[in-house]
């Protein structure tokens, strides 16, 4: 089986004017916590032939991107037959290139329609995700064979983690309030500002994808992942199914009896409690960007003197090794890796970056580990939600007044490896 060496984007990012998402209301509302609207973003939507031949040209094998839900169903129940059509074109441009396609159908934005309809803890969303992801199947299915249902799925649990460590930050005073307590209290804003703009009359928040998820709706997200799976499989009977985690790799700061206990809590939350959900997958996509250490009092900052990238994550792309070789003592099936990169302004350290992680995974594969792809993220500087286009992600660099593309050395290097994995 040949080695699906690529890299990744997601609709909202790169493709620009995303008009019936929820993130576009999120991003426009008049006390939004995105520092930008994403506007055109890259212009995929009208550049992704440029954008597959740069791949093809610089060796690569497979791209990873997703369908957007908004697109192809603007109005609930109303499906746009011309966006299917524009789908096509981007999967049928890949085969022309000999990329390899990895469909993802929710990559984080869902239609604005959903979210007024109760979002991801409505009961509801189920069955709006399966007719969603069996209609695309019924008119493009065949034109690929990997698919991912949702991506990091347990984004909201996380979330939710990472909110309650700070709320309690702050009843403890253990916190820095000039660089945590604005985060804290925007977010707060946003949700509310979201609740407006959808006009809910009940519920904390609008439930978006990244809202804080409650129990409930972790277990809705995969119940409808199973419907998607099932649904997508009833129709094309030759799809490869599965969906992707953000995983850390969790390191013990010692050997205690409490941090043991600790790093156990947090694999279980984060990974294990989902295994019954995915156990009849094809696949299972890994998304890994740094490490986690673990103490008795739970989660630490990043070591002092630690070199830390453009979204404060540690700089340690030897976790991608850590996290596959954990996970694959639970899940057997297929392992793509799905998502793993940096943000940083300094192309040199993405080169190396990636090929210390690539190394990772040869030491996998060669252990009989079966990883079978390695997609980096990202191919564009892109729009990055909250953050705009200020984190740089990419293997390309985008003129934002131009759109016009600029490889970086980090692409061709990505690109050398598919003769060492072949």
């Amino acid at each position: 089986m040949t080695f699906l060496l690529g890299t990744a984007t997601a609709a909202h990012q790169v493709e620009g004017n995303n008009t019936h998402s929820d993130f576009w209301i999120q991003e426009n509302m008049e006390h939004t916590i995105f520092v930008e609207p994403s506007l055109d973003a890259c212009d995929h939507y009208n550049r992704f032939e440029e954008d597959i031949r740069l791949m093809k040209e610089a060796g690569l094998n497979a791209y990873r991107f997703s369908i957007e839900w908004a697109r192809i169903e603007p109005e609930m129940g109303k499906f746009d037959e011309n966006e299917i059509a524009h789908y096509r074109k981007v999967l049928e441009s890949c085969h022309e290139n000999g990329i390899e396609p990895i469909v993802t159908m929710h990559h984080f934005s869902s239609p604005k329609w959903l979210i007024t309809e109760g979002g991801w803890e409505s009961e509801h969303t189920v069955a709006y995700f399966k007719n969603y992801c069996q209609y695309v199947a019924e008119n493009l299915g065949e034109l690929f064979t990997y698919v991912c249902t949702i991506n990091e799925a347990n984004m909201g649990i996380q979330l939710a983690a990472i909110i309650k460590r700070i709320k309690k930050q702050m009843e403890s005073n253990n916190i820095q309030v000039g660089i945590n307590m604005p985060v804290m209290k925007d977010y707060e804003l946003q949700m509310n500002e979201t609740t407006r703009a959808f006009d809910l009359s009940t519920g904390e928040n609008a439930h978006t994808f990244l809202s804080q998820r409650t129990s409930f709706g972790d277990e809705l997200i995969m119940r409808a992942h199973e419907a998607a799976r099932d649904a997508m499989r009833a129709v094309c009977p030759h799809l490869k199914v599965g969906l992707s985690l953000s995983l850390h790799d969790l390191q013990a700061a010692d050997d205690t009896p409490e941090t043991i206990k600790n790093v156990e809590k947090e694999w279980q939350e984060e990974f294990l409690h989902y295994t019954p959900y995915i156990e009849k997958d094809d696949f299972l996509g890994i998304q890994n960007y740094t490490r986690e250490i673990i103490g008795v009092d739970g989660i630490q900052k990043a070591p002092e003197n630690a070199e830390l990238t453009q979204m404060n994550y540690e700089y340690y792309p030897e976790a991608l090794e850590n996290v596959i070789r954990k996970v694959a003592e639970s899940f057997k099936g297929e392992l793509l890796v799905t998502e793993n990169g940096i943000g940083t302004a300094d192309d040199e350290r993405r080169v190396q970056f990636i090929e210390t992680a690539l190394a990772g995974v040869k030491n996998c594969i060669a252990d009989g580990i079966p990883v079978h792809g390695y997609m980096h993220w990202s191919l564009l500087d892109n729009f990055e939600w909250q953050k705009g286009y200020s984190m740089t992600f990419g293997l390309i660099a985008v003129d934002r007044q131009t759109q016009k593309r600029y490889p970086k050395r980090s692409l061709s290097v990505l690109g050398s490896y598919a003769d060492k994995f072949a």
